[in-house]
This record gives structure tokens, sequence and C-alpha cells, in this order.
């Protein structure tokens, strides 16, 4: 992996990035038949499809191919052409999944989004090593791994794109211990002007997000890589709640209730008004480095974390920020250390 396929070292990126109103670029998608590989077995299924793997009959090469239920919710071929063009405004990224196009079946005229296969997820990774009774991952590791994943979400924003789902489960680790984003199929354009709706799985939803502010940007994104990169270092997500309000306790009794300095527009929410004195009294301070001791992070490294895991968007930092931090600097170099995420991927069933 070449340092010059990323641009680590570039401006920052605007803060609003909404309010630039980009637009949109036409994207060609290229188009071909299933016809060109052979399945191989089940990646993953979920109500709205599965994601098999597959071979290109003609290079061998190992893809990985996205198929939607026939369900209104799934969203049909739009939600793959949305997807797969998404993709393509992230193409010659390294860490973000690569497209291949879609396909058509040429008996029933069903699509499917063919991408690169990234390997096994980086929760199943974390998973595999929580069952083997591994050790924590040394820092150098976690860094290693945010470096890649800022950048991917970096090119993401670059091109006025909000993933709006990332997590562990959306995060392949590749043979070539490179992270790559997936899934982007609750992705948005920063061009589809709000109202945006609540997205996304709720322990790395960002509290902007949970409290239904109309017109979030691409920091959610990064309160959701805060999230990861806390349980890269734990192996458990940094808060765990039941629903969206809960979600929200579990957050200002780690970070704190912001006052009206620290983030104005939170005071005039709902939730906030109804917390009672005794809660914002109990909710007071921020005991986040509580969770992560100098025993697991450096200084630099917590104060990395902090600044993803800011409740206020407006103070939080962006990917390009965040790639200049003094974290960073450590690096000896650019890839995953050998083996300490990367494993034989589990046997998968075929679908049914």
């Amino acid at each position: 992996m070449a340092a010059a396929c990323v641009e680590a070292a570039a401006a920052a990126a605007p803060r609003h990035q909404a309010a630039a109103q980009p637009t949109r670029k036409r994207t060609r998608v290229a188009m071909g038949t299933t016809d060109d590989y052979e399945e191989t077995c089940c990646l993953g299924q979920g109500a709205f499809g599965a994601v098999i793997k597959g071979r290109h009959r003609a290079t061998g090469g190992a893809v990985a191919m996205k198929f939607l239920t026939s369900e209104p919710a799934a969203g049909g071929p739009a939600a793959l052409l949305r997807e797969s063009l998404f993709l393509e405004a992230c193409a010659g990224n390294p860490f973000v999944v690569g497209s291949r196009g879609l396909a058509r079946d040429p008996a029933t005229a069903e699509l499917c989004l063919v991408m690169e296969c990234g390997g096994a997820s980086l929760r199943d990774a974390l998973r595999q090593r929580d069952r083997a009774g591994s050790p924590p991952l040394p820092e150098a590791t976690v860094r290693a791994a945010m470096w890649q994943l800022l950048n991917g979400a970096k090119r993401m924003h670059d091109a006025h794109i909000i993933h709006r789902d990332i997590k562990p489960e959306n995060i392949l680790v590749g043979d070539d211990r490179v992270l790559r984003f997936c899934d982007f199929g609750l992705a948005v354009h920063m061009a589809e002007r709000p109202p945006y709706t609540q997205a996304g799985t709720l322990w790395y939803m960002a509290p902007e997000m949970l409290l239904e502010k109309p017109d979030y940007d691409a920091l959610v994104d990064i309160w959701s890589l805060g999230c990861v990169m806390g349980e890269l270092i734990t192996g458990r997500a940094p808060f765990q709640g039941e629903d969206s309000e809960d979600q929200l306790c579990a957050i200002v009794g780690v970070l704190g209730v912001p006052d009206d300095m620290a983030w104005p527009w939170f005071s005039s929410t709902p939730f906030a008004n109804e917390m009672t004195e005794l809660d914002q009294q109990r909710h007071k301070s921020n005991i986040l480095r509580c969770k992560y001791p100098e025993t697991k992070l450096s200084d630099e490294g917590f104060e990395l974390l902090n600044g993803l895991l800011t409740c206020n968007p407006d103070k939080r930092l962006t990917a390009a920020a965040a790639l200049k931090h003094p974290w960073f600097s450590k690096m000896d170099v650019l890839d995953l250390p050998k083996d300490e995420l990367v494993s034989p991927s589990p046997k998968r069933p075929r679908c049914a």
C-alpha cells in the first residue's frame, strides 16, 4: 500500500459542506451480465438481500455480488444504481471497496452490484479475537487502522458523500491488510438538500442524528469512526443504548451534558428539556479518559479520540484535520501490522 494512493496532507475540507450546495457529477456505470461470473458462496444475507462471493470466469478474479430482494423497502434496481454511483465517486481510493459496475441476469433481468471482494468484516475479525481470548490490539495497530479509515472517510466527504452507517460490520479487512468501507446502501449525497432523516445503526449514531437535527452533515461519519476507534481499543462499542433516548443518556453519561458554551443548539432540544436537574449534575463531567486510560491509549491517541467523540459537530474534527494530528506522525508504516487483525476468513454457508 503506497502513501501516494491517498491525500493525507490535503487541506481540511469545509466543516459544513452541505452549505456549499455541491452538485453531482455525471458518472457512467458499467453494465455486464451475471453469466460472466460463477457464484461460489454466500458472504452475508439480510432482510433486504444477500452478498454472494463470485469468480470472474475469464480472469478468475474474486468479486462480491450484491443482490436485493423484491421487497419495496429494499429499493430495487434504483438502490443498486445509486450505491454503484457512490462507489464510482470514490474510485481510486484503496480504503473504499471498488465497484465493478452492475450485472444483469439474462434469464430473469435481475440486477446485482458487482464489487471488489474485500475480505471478512471488521466485526467478524474482532469477534474472532474475542472468542480466541486474544489481548487488546496494540495502539500501533489501532493507529494504522484509523489512518486508513480516516483517509477513506476523507475521500467520501471530498466527493460530498455521507456514508451514514459506518460500523465494524461495514468495514472489510482484506488479506492485503487494508481496511475498506463497504455498503453504501444508506449513503446520501450532499446535493440532496436537508432535511435528512435518522439513518444507520444505533450504537454508532452521532448525537445530532439521535436528536433528529435535520441538517446534519458529514461529521456524523466522524462520530461513527470515533465509536469504531473505541471498539478497536477495548473490543466494545463505547455507547450501547437500547433506543435513541437511552443511547443519548449513555453518551452524556460519559461525555457530560453539553452546556450552552459547548453546544448552544443542544439546550433547545426536547431531550435536554426533559433531563432533570439531578441528571444534569450526575452527568456533568467528561469521564471518557476513565474508559480509555493511559494503559490502553497514549495522551495523543486520546486527544484524537476525544476530538472524534465531540458532541457538538461544529467542534468535532473533520477527517482531514484528524489526519494531521500528531498521533499519526509516529507511524513507521502505513499498513496494518501483519496478522494483528487479519486471520483466515471463517467458512460461510451458501445462501438459501
